[in-house]
């Protein structure tokens, strides 16, 4: 068994303004597969003191991706990267359990998986969502050994400050993850409701919303005919882009669902452009 790191988790907290109760973020709803549209979008699994997690990460050098905070604060032992589109289309997971999961994966273990190892690094400065001024939910892992896949790229510094919000609200964004699918259930109750599996990687379209110092929001809304859908639980730390460059990271979402307002963590800030370069040699 493994858990989804999510912004949809039991925390509940405040953040923008106007806009009341979010978590952690979540698996991309709506969309399509993405196949190789995005080779260097990486699935993350790791533990931490409460159980096993998985969430979505971004490589940006041979040995660095870029994540969420909330995906690597409190990270023990190795983090797993797995860069394969499909992982299964059925349960169970084809992961092993850690030996000892109160320390986490060894690189030994991830190698015996075949898959490659890496440390995971939080923002000195998140917040763990206390803070809408100091948010910085980004974190990094860094491989214990180069992968010879293209690296995405980050925005440039202030690159989102371009966007005014008649100009946002028009704006399509794209997004990456391997979260969780919403759908009905094959019995039971015919809700929608967010599945662990296919564990697959998936990208659709969403519409910017609003942008903060720290945050760019989104509507993400399958009936949407600008877009095509949104995030969900599994796809924290994924990418948004925008004509392929990295602008933020999957950071919170807002129901049970996966439905209605996202938040992404910027990364075109000097605070988080300037704490990961110095991972980049």
């Amino acid at each position: 068994m493994f858990r989804i790191r999510t912004a949809l988790a039991a925390l509940a907290v405040t953040v923008l303004a106007g806009v009341t109760s979010a978590g952690p973020a979540a698996a991309i709803t709506g969309g399509e597969p993405d196949g190789n549209d995005h080779p260097n979008v990486a699935l993350i699994l790791f533990y931490d003191a409460t159980g096993r997690y998985r969430c979505t990460a971004t490589l940006i050098s041979p040995t660095v991706l870029i994540t969420a905070a909330h995906c690597t604060s409190g990270d023990i032992g190795k983090v797993l990267v797995d860069f394969d589109s499909v992982i299964t289309e059925t349960g169970p997971s084809p992961y092993p359990a850690a030996a000892d999961p109160t320390a986490g994966y060894t690189a030994a273990e991830i190698a015996s998986m075949g898959e490659l190892s890496g440390t995971a690094y939080a923002h000195p400065d998140y917040s763990d969502f206390t803070d809408v001024r100091n948010w910085n939910d980004v974190g990094v892992i860094v491989l214990d050994k180069p992968v010879d896949i293209a690296p995405a790229t980050l925005a440039p510094q202030d690159y989102l400050d371009q966007f005014t919000p008649k100009v946002l609200n028009k704006t399509a964004f794209d997004v990456v993850g391997y979260g969780t699918e919403v759908r009905q259930a094959e019995s039971g109750p015919q809700k929608p409701e967010p599945m662990s599996y296919p564990m697959i990687r998936r990208q659709t379209s969403v519409i910017g919303q609003k942008l903060t110092p720290q945050i760019l929001q989104v509507n993400g809304n399958v009936n949407d005919p600008r877009a095509g859908g949104g995030t969900c639980f599994g796809d924290s730390g994924g990418p948004i882009l925008h004509d392929g460059v990295i602008v933020g990271v999957t950071s919170y979402g807002y129901t049970k669902n996966c439905r209605y307002l996202a938040g992404f963590q910027r990364v075109d800030i000097e605070g988080v452009q300037s704490w990961v370069s110095s991972f980049i040699s």
